[in-house]
């Protein structure tokens, strides 16, 4: 728990807060935390649940069975904290489905002991993974919530694990500073108990070695987090930058900012990155280029789909949005990808005479969050039409760049070839490269790709092999975007040659040698 939220709570009970709600799901980890705050202010700690009634607060599973039972009812439990005179802190964990409508007496006789305790040394803790507060008590109830584990617990729990295993000989533990910094940066968003669990597993499936390549196992943990809560996609993908031909100022863009989640940035005095907007042609690597950085940064991938937001119910939409952060910021480190972010807030501003406001209003809640995150959550946002994007978004501040795609040149394309025929197991060199680059010109990558993978079919059909010839035919016979969408592809580059920047340097060279060149004097 972080020193600053340590202190606030011993404050609030120094103060005499009646009752103090602690939203977390790691109860052990809480009480704990609660029992050092008792002794110190020497105050006993009771716990609550209702399965075993008021016992005190670390007794062993087997010793609360021989405690009465009578105080599992809420009411009789209420009623023994404002009885008992000695100071005191209790806990009632999983007191929220009592809060209810149906509970009325409880939640009054709560509203009563709230005045009562605050002229006693006794404080209620309600402690619940869930936040429920009936109106009735929102002015008695003082909320904080107890943050996952930081890197110094981490650190602490990994030395404890070295320490029991210590005499082990099967069992090897090397890592450098780096990758142990790395490796703990991997298990932010999980908590202790989750990333004790993982680093066993670790070390079982590994034969009693944990090393740093291990991270990917620490990261795929996460995957449960996010499969549990359904607003959320978890991704696993094995594409990498050199799955991606050209761009390469974006990927140099991307090398830079590799490193700049760890502790070592901040001690530098770097934020953390925001994230970028990917705007451009379709087909032209954005959402491979979103996969591309979850393999660089060793970060799990989030696709945040915009669509599953919307709701029927009034005000579900914008608490979806809210719940998907909530996820998204308690696993990270992580990178967000919001895909086809345009169609997503497309309307937004005509939102009100549409949908009563809904659209605007998450995107009023998304665009908030992207101004005020604090959490190391990266967004990557792709989009296709410039005009359907809300100005808001585009506004410094909210993303740290906005790169805009644009169709591969003759070298990019060169690179495309050889990528997606090495990936079908050919060989560039047996191919007349300059004249597939000539054909393909106006091609985006994916339209390349789906030309390579036409001809496989007809070679197939045929009983022959890939050739030349056999792609040119594909070629010939496609169609490409750039064609049949070039007016809006000429505005598309007019908008982004003074508001985006290029990520490839050879698109920036070809143009300028293009222009034409008036000796004056």
């Amino acid at each position: 728990m972080q020193k600053t939220q340590t202190q606030e709570l011993e404050i609030l009970i120094r103060a005499r807060y009646p009752i103090i709600y602690i939203v977390s799901c790691e109860e052990t980890r809480v009480l704990e935390h609660l029992v050092q705050l008792g002794t110190k202010r020497d105050k006993e700690v009771y716990e609550w649940s209702y399965t075993t009634g008021i016992v005190p607060a670390g007794v062993h599973a087997k010793s609360k069975k021989a405690v009465s039972s009578s105080s599992k009812d809420p009411m009789v439990a209420l009623n023994e904290v404002l009885h008992k005179m000695e100071p005191a802190i209790y806990v009632f964990k999983d007191f929220h489905p009592f809060l209810g409508k149906n509970h009325f007496a409880v939640v009054r006789r709560l509203k009563e002991l709230a005045f009562q305790l605050k002229n006693s040394y006794k404080t209620v803790i309600l402690l619940s993974s869930t936040l429920a507060i009936p109106q009735e008590l929102e002015k008695e109830i003082t909320v904080v919530d107890f943050p996952l584990p930081t890197l110094e617990d981490f650190s602490l729990l990994l030395d404890k694990i070295i320490k029991e295993v210590s005499d082990n000989p099967k069992i090897s533990i090397q890592l450098s500073e780096e990758q142990r910094e790395g490796f703990l940066q991997a298990a932010l968003g999980l908590t202790l108990n989750e990333a004790e669990n993982v680093f066993a597993k670790i070390l079982v499936t590994h034969g009693g070695k944990l090393g740093g390549d291990d991270v990917d196992m620490v990261i795929g943990e996460k995957k449960q987090i996010i499969r549990k809560s359904g607003l959320l996609d978890y991704y696993e993908t094995k594409d990498n930058l050199t799955s991606v031909g050209g761009l390469d100022l974006l990927k140099e863009w991307l090398m830079k900012r590799k490193a700049a989640f760890g502790q070592r940035a901040r001690e530098f005095g770097l934020p953390v990155p925001k994230g970028v907007l990917l705007l451009g042609v379709q087909g032209c690597g954005k959402s491979l280029c979103a996969k591309a950085v979850s393999q660089l940064w060793h970060l799990p991938l989030l696709r945040f789909d915009m669509g599953r937001m919307f709701g029927s119910l009034v005000g579900s939409s914008e608490e979806n949005v809210r719940r998907a952060i909530d996820i998204a910021e308690s696993v990270s480190p992580c990178i967000l990808w919001v895909d086809e972010i345009d169609k997503a807030f497309a309307g937004s501003s005509a939102s009100s005479s549409t949908d009563s406001g809904t659209a605007s209003r998450v995107l009023g809640t998304f665009l908030t969050w992207l101004a005020e995150k604090e959490s190391p959550v990266f967004v990557i946002a792709t989009a296709n039409d410039i005009s359907a994007l809300p100005p808001e978004l585009l506004r410094k501040g909210r993303l740290d760049e906005i790169f805009f795609v644009d169709l591969p040149n003759e070298n990019e394309r060169v690179e495309i070839f050889r990528i997606h025929l090495e990936k079908r197991k050919r060989k560039l060199e047996n191919f007349d490269v300059q004249q597939l680059v000539m054909m393909s010109e106006g091609f985006s990558g994916a339209e390349i790709e789906e030309a390579i993978i036409s001809s496989l079919y007809d070679v197939f059909y045929e009983q022959t092999d890939l050739s030349t010839s056999s792609l040119l035919k594909s070629l010939r016979e496609t169609v490409p975007l750039s064609k049949t969408m070039e007016g809006p592809l000429k505005a598309l580059r007019e908008w982004a040659q003074s508001r985006a920047r290029p990520t490839s340097s050879m698109g920036v060279m070809e143009e300028a040698q293009t222009r034409r060149r008036i000796e004056l004097s």
